[in-house]
């Protein structure tokens, strides 16, 4: 059992090392096009949250059995989290990037909710721990994430609201 909490771990390490590439990449193209970050002093907030959860789940969880319901809640979460890699396609970024007469996507999971990306993640961030039995750091960072979500989407929609909405 222990190999698969590890093999989990890992595909989820490896996983938000290549998003973290793949929105590095994104964020220069769309600079490089013109486009500008909105309040960037937040974002090492969301990094220090995103790998303290995930570094202290490779220390907690690699010996602890994977609780069926919930993996499958994160798996789901997955699916929905590629959905809107998917439909943001070279616009996806961990950072505020406006981009000046783009219009904003309003296809794929956008069609539905305005911020999908936040709730796929606060999903994560719970169903992950809970998968492993970890139910105390569920809570406390989903509610560390609630913060910093919280301001993260303040200045989102402050900057969403110079974007134009597609025809």
């Amino acid at each position: 059992m222990m190999w698969t909490s590890i093999a989990l771990l890992g595909f989820v390490t490896l996983q938000r090392l290549a998003e973290l590439f793949h929105a590095r990449r994104n964020t220069a193209r769309l600079l490089a096009r013109g486009g500008h970050e909105v309040a960037p002093r937040h974002y090492i907030y969301i990094v220090a949250l995103h790998a303290t959860w995930l570094a202290g789940l490779c220390l907690l969880a690699p010996a602890r059995p994977i609780e069926a319901v919930w993996f499958a809640v994160f798996a789901m979460a997955q699916i929905a989290r590629l959905w809107v890699l998917a439909t943001l396609k070279t616009r996806w970024t961990t950072r505020i990037i406006v981009l000046p007469d783009a219009p904003l996507i309003a296809t794929g999971p956008y069609r539905y909710l305005r911020h999908p990306n936040y709730v796929i993640v606060a999903i994560q961030i719970a169903a992950l721990p809970l998968a492993f039995g970890l139910p105390a750091y569920a809570i406390g960072f989903s509610l560390l994430n609630m913060i910093v979500s919280g301001v993260r989407l303040k200045a989102e929609n402050m900057a969403l609201a110079t974007c134009r909405v597609a025809p």
